[in-house]
């Protein structure tokens, strides 16, 4: 692949709205930019260990076996549906005392996260080696990085801008049925409805 597609199609992908963007605006608008932005690091280990991962081990049996596919996406669903009641709870409580978005779950999140899939088997050359593959993952790194920090800000400025307009726990509850209709849509490619 063409490193400027590859550059332009990964942001695209990157800013699309998903789990772990969610995860990282929702952090932004409730702990604020400084206390969310190590979230970073769990977002980039997430990517990094799934695309490895699925490259060196899942790869050739999802290749095989289709079942073991929509096995995965399944519990990724699942996984989700969980965060997003985990989410909705969260929204009753106090919201800027804490934050319900941990280093675990931004990275459990990211590690099932079906985008990983995309940048392993779609974005990334499938027919070079693991170490020529290297300069990828670095510029993908950066990438990864750079879009969720604008994640994180997008909800840090939404917490400054709206506190007092808007109930903070709207933006809970926004992410937790956002997680729910990726949940659900995931279901749904799984079983070929779409």
């Amino acid at each position: 692949m063409d490193p400027l597609l590859f550059v332009a199609s990964t942001m695209s992908l990157l800013a699309t709205p998903g789990p772990t963007n969610t995860l990282l605006a929702t952090s932004g608008a409730s702990a604020g930019l400084r206390r969310s932005v190590h979230l970073l690091a769990a977002e980039l280990c997430g990517y990094l260990l799934a695309i490895t991962l699925q490259r060196l081990v899942l790869g050739p049996f999802i290749m095989a076996n289709m079942v073991l596919g929509t096995a995965i996406r399944l519990a990724a669903a699942i996984y989700l549906v969980y965060l997003a009641v985990v989410l909705w709870r969260h929204s009753s409580e106090k919201v800027y005392d804490s934050s319900p978005v941990s280093f675990s779950r931004v990275f459990v999140t990211t590690l099932l996260n079906p985008k990983a899939i995309v940048f392993a088997f779609a974005l990334l050359p499938l027919q070079i080696g693991f170490f020529d593959l290297l300069p990828w993952l670095s510029c993908l790194s950066v990438l990864i990085s750079s879009i969720g920090l604008i994640w994180i800000v997008l909800g840090d400025s939404l917490r400054r801008e709206f506190r007092g307009i808007v109930d903070p726990k709207f933006g809970y509850r926004f992410s937790s049925v956002a997680l729910t209709v990726l949940a659900a849509l995931i279901c749904i490619h799984s079983f070929g409805v779409a």
